[in-house]
């Protein structure tokens, strides 16, 4: 987590001001669920929550855990010299890991939300530039080598429904996340009532864990860090295309090249994919933190902290880095700049070979075997690959082809709106909700 790769809004989930007022009202609904199960004095708990400060003093926590060497006794010690007496009440019958694991649940949470806003706002830009080049006719490739003819509207729109997908990973992650446990050592609540994680879960916005052992159960976290991957990775897909599409011998899209910036500090004529560049960089940071919370799912019995020191880092990293990601890539949507000229141009490069599955699938039609066929339009293909004739023209001056099919009959094979009249059906599946 870098500046550069930083928006404010996210990195304040992670700041330690953030994480120490969570801390504190586990802690302090705990101690009100407490008061009403009668085991501590309810005006002790009205004083836990007056008494607290408004903001920790950061320096003096770092301070005690110096001593202590642990963060959330060094942060009971720093609360109790502002509470007083009644802070003999606070983690009743709880372990750190009731504080440790409940907190970065609502953080993630917390992190989740900010996720599906950039979420909703790339899918609402995805959407106003699918509309605006539905009709707007390139070459499809395969391999990398003209295939047949697409619309740019089908690629924004292809876009779109893996960042809906993404968008409902993602959710069904924040929920799958959002547990809470309030279980004392080992999970078993020995020393606290099942009521207290049932109280503070409600008050947080979660759910009570079912069993959690000392330690919610990591195979949430893995599943939550896989889907960040995952979402990453489509990030890479949509980079790695206009990448594609903005080299020079390509130049169907280009990112937007603003007034004074520079492409080179040898070339000034360079006008490079720079943020698309960075979104795939970014996109591996994104997956290397998977490996890491996978491999946090087995821990020795009922807890150990090997995940601790992981989840410190890829906690604040993976979500700042895919937040980042997003806004980068929203701006990067809107702002693209497309050229149907060149697409078209591009498109008459291969003298109409993008239209020869039609001529095969005419010639079976007309009663040629399916081998044949091929031939047939294969030999006349390599002609326009090793010589750059005209695919047509050397159509129609094949015997053998026009002895199957009338030369109106193979002239109409080359209609460019054939290959766009299910546009609308696409756009239909795709936009329909």
């Amino acid at each position: 987590m870098i500046p550069r790769y930083t928006r404010p809004e996210m990195a304040a989930i992670w700041e330690p001001q953030n994480r120490y007022r969570i801390w504190f009202e586990i802690e302090a609904h705990a101690c009100d669920a407490l008061a009403e199960l009668g085991v501590i004095p309810k005006e002790s708990a009205k004083n836990i929550w007056k008494n607290a400060p408004e903001s920790f003093d950061i320096d003096r926590i770092d301070e005690i855990e110096r001593t202590t060497k642990h963060d959330v006794i060094a942060f009971l010690t720093h609360l109790a010299e502002h509470i007083g007496e009644d802070s003999r009440f606070v983690h009743q019958g709880m372990t750190s890991s009731d504080v440790l694991d409940t907190c970065l649940a609502v953080q993630l949470k917390q992190a989740t939300d900010l996720l599906l806003d950039d979420l909703d706002r790339l899918l609402a830009v995805l959407k106003k530039r699918a509309y605006e080049t539905r009709d707007m006719v390139s070459v499809g490739r395969s391999h990398g080598i003209h295939a047949e003819p697409v619309t740019m509207g089908l690629k924004f729109a292809r876009w779109y429904a893996e960042f809906e997908r993404n968008k409902k990973r993602l959710e069904a992650a924040r929920a799958d996340i959002a547990t809470c446990a309030i279980s004392g050592a080992v999970g078993t609540f020995a020393n606290i009532d099942p009521q207290v994680e049932v109280h503070v879960a409600e008050k947080l916005g979660l759910t009570p864990e079912p069993v959690s052992t000392q330690v919610i159960p990591r195979d949430r976290h893995a599943q939550y860090f896989a889907t960040l991957g995952v979402i990453a990775s489509s990030v890479e897909n949509v980079a790695i295309e206009i990448r594609h599409l903005q080299r020079t011998e390509v130049l169907e899209a280009e990112e937007f090249f603003s007034k004074g910036q520079k492409g080179s500090s040898a070339m000034p004529h360079k006008r490079n994919p720079v943020l698309s560049e960075n979104l795939t960089g970014l996109a591996r940071m994104v997956r290397a933190y998977v490996t890491p919370a996978l491999e946090n799912v087995a821990l020795w019995h009922e807890r150990d902290i090997s995940h601790s020191s992981v989840e410190r880092m890829i906690g604040p990293d993976a979500t700042v880095t895919l937040d980042f990601a997003l806004n980068r890539m929203i701006g990067l949507v809107e702002n693209l700049l497309v050229y149907p000229e060149r697409m078209q141009a591009n498109m008459d490069k291969l003298g109409g070979l993008i239209f020869s599955q039609r001529v095969l699938l005419a010639l079976t039609q007309a009663g040629v075997s399916r081998e044949d066929a091929y031939t047939l339009v294969q030999r006349n293909a390599m002609k326009v690959w090793e010589q750059g004739k005209d695919f047509l023209t050397e159509l129609l001056a094949d015997a053998d082809v026009t002895k199957a099919l009338p030369e109106d009959e193979i002239r109409a094979k080359f209609d460019l709106g054939y290959h766009t009249k299910h546009v609308d059906t696409i756009f239909k599946r795709v936009f329909s909700e």
